[in-house]
């Protein structure tokens, strides 16, 4: 009974119990109360699984890569991290950035690697939109050459549309090793030419290429890569090659034009009629009237300009190649400036064209490999099998300095504060540097079916008539096309993601 009531006979132990209960009681209540509200605050701040310190890992890490991602360097080589790796330390830079220490450069480092553990380490939103960002801008034209065993997508056999100057196999080369090697940029990876996808991104599109023999090559290799998935319509007509896909209203398109600027044979001031003479301030009309037909352009040019010709500037002649009969006049420009000047002729032109929106896209100079001499004073690439080693690239002079002059004809082009938002649809794909490597992949002496043709050097050492300009098909031609179709998808998908489009 004494246990069952508080008004028990003990009143003395009534008063002093019943207190302290209600105290106790108070107490941990407040307690409790103020832990869980403490408790929140903390996880509301650090979320469960990460500590103070990888909290601030992971923004500062996210500051950096978005900061440097600004000022990108293509020509630096990454520095992976390698999952087996513990997290990075954080550093400090000679510019005072933060920077997790054994890396080259932000975008080096590798976000969302898996740790010791297995699991994936921590990495926020903006890290994996900056990381997504950062691979699809990566540098495509500083890398390395790789063999694929896998080798190319077609072969000479399954293509119908391949001119036999660059069917090697069918000509009789007895290597194929050249077929096989595949380019991969230092940055990132280049897929291999998916058919379908090209495709798909170009429903409804014309893709034209527009230039030289060079061009009509780079042409016959997109086609051979797309008649593995579909035969086209032929729609062509003298003045231009078509080829039609029905399954996805996609046209290829070629146009012959050697110079990019207009070019005649009447006669001209002192140039008589006979040698051809161009105004490289004045873009091939030919391809201006075409120019709203095409949603993407391929330009090629610069080898004609190694041919005879009279170079015309503000109506005015000012230079010529192999020709120039008034040796007592001096010569303004020559073949290598007048490249650049037509370059920037053209893209301008394009880039103004008041009807045409598309894409254009400047393949640089495409190396050649004639040693010890030129095409047609004994130079040859006979023999040659695989590529150069790295950093083994055989300096060329004329090659060196053609494709400074088409670059820099490029960026004055672009740098043209009339062109505004359309500078962003020109895009040069310098392949220069990367295919000076390539001196296997040309048809040398096997550029002809004939069975009785010369493929070794004769007693005297002299080497047989041979192409060393040209390209193989398969072989490293179809590189080009892959960064073609890498060009498009990241010009495409990032329309299609900008909130202006």
């Amino acid at each position: 009974m004494t246990l069952a009531s508080p008004r028990v006979s003990n009143s003395k132990t009534t008063v002093l119990l019943f207190p302290r209960k209600v105290s106790s009681i108070a107490f941990a209540i407040g307690g409790l109360t103020s832990f869980v509200i403490f408790a929140s605050l903390l996880l509301f701040t650090y979320p469960i699984g990460s500590s103070v310190t990888d909290y601030f890992y992971r923004t500062e890490t996210t500051q950096n890569v978005q900061f440097h991602h600004s000022i990108h360097d293509p020509d630096r080589n990454p520095s992976p991290v390698s999952s087996s790796e513990s997290p990075p330390v954080l550093t400090q830079d000679s510019d005072d950035k933060v920077l997790p220490k054994g890396s080259h450069d932000s975008n080096d480092v590798r976000l969302g690697e898996e740790t010791n553990s297995g699991k994936s380490s921590n990495v926020s939103i903006d890290e994996e939109a900056t990381q997504d960002h950062v691979e699809t801008e990566c540098d495509l034209y500083h890398g390395n050459w790789f063999y694929d065993p896998m080798g190319p997508l077609y072969t000479n056999n399954s293509c119908p549309l391949l001119t036999q100057m660059q069917n090697c196999q069918g000509n009789g080369r007895p290597d194929k090793g050249y077929e096989n090697w595949r380019w991969k940029p230092s940055q990132c990876d280049l897929p291999r030419f998916d058919a379908k996808k090209f495709l798909e991104l170009m429903r409804g599109k014309t893709l034209a290429f527009i230039g030289d023999s060079v061009a009509r090559n780079q042409m016959e290799s997109m086609m051979c890569l797309l008649w593995q998935v579909e035969t086209p319509v032929n729609r062509g007509n003298r003045k231009m090659q078509r080829w039609y896909f029905r399954s996805s209203s996609v046209m290829i398109a070629r146009m012959w034009s050697s110079w990019l600027v207009h070019q005649f044979n009447e006669p001209f001031g002192f140039a008589t009629d006979g040698v051809t003479k161009l105004k490289l301030d004045q873009p091939d009309e030919r391809i201006i009237e075409a120019l709203p037909n095409f949603d993407v352009v391929v330009l090629s040019s610069g080898h004609w300009f190694a041919k005879q010709s009279v170079y015309i500037l503000n109506d005015e002649i000012v230079g010529g190649q192999l020709w120039w009969p008034d040796k007592s006049k001096p010569e303004k420009i020559n073949n290598v400036e007048a490249f650049g000047i037509s370059v920037e002729t053209i893209i301008k032109a394009m880039a103004k064209h008041p009807n045409y929106t598309g894409l254009t896209i400047l393949r640089t100079w495409s190396p050649d490999h004639y040693e010890g001499g030129a095409w047609n004073t004994g130079g040859s690439c006979t023999g040659k099998v695989e590529p150069l080693p790295p950093g083994n690239l055989v300096t060329n002079g004329f090659t060196e300095i053609m494709h400074e002059k088409q670059a820099t004809g490029f960026h004055r082009a672009v740098a043209d504060d009339k062109l505004g938002n359309r500078s962003k649809k020109l895009k040069l794909m310098d392949i220069t540097e990367a295919f000076g490597y390539r001196h296997d992949g040309h048809p040398g002496p096997y550029r002809s079916p004939d069975p009785k043709k010369i493929t070794k050097r004769g007693p005297d050492g002299q080497p047989p008539p041979q192409d060393c300009l040209h390209w193989c098909m398969p072989g490293p031609v179809d590189t080009w096309n892959e960064m073609v179709l890498e060009i498009i998808r990241r010009d495409f998908e990032g329309r299609q993601s900008s909130p202006s489009s």
